[in-house]
């Protein structure tokens, strides 16, 4: 399965970016400002991504076998990234998933 490091790695400009930003999103330190990303908790939510992903996809047709699957839904993931990136002032959804209060 694909990684934020492997994203970052490709060397395309905006996606670079957008894997900087998402790992901004899980600071080390949350109540100091500009505090260095936790990688390892954004790759663990980068994962928990695609696997949500994953999840929701049809099963792949019986030519095409779970690596064509596998694949399509990390290039949606990576869309994701993109699109969270253009968003201002977003959130984690994993982050968000994990801090709402039991009903």
């Amino acid at each position: 399965m694909i990684t934020l490091h492997d994203l970052y790695e490709e060397g395309n400009d905006r996606l670079t970016e957008a894997v900087q930003a998402f790992g901004a999103r899980h600071p080390l330190k949350p109540d100091q400002p500009d505090a260095e990303p936790d990688w390892a908790q954004a790759e663990k939510h980068f994962t928990r991504l695609i696997e949500v992903l994953m999840g929701e996809a049809a099963p792949p047709p019986l030519d095409s076998g779970w690596t064509g699957l596998v694949r399509r839904t990390e290039n949606e993931a990576r869309q994701l990234l993109l699109t969270f990136n253009a968003v201002p002032g977003y959130r984690c959804p994993i982050c968000v998933k994990q801090r709402r209060p039991l009903s």
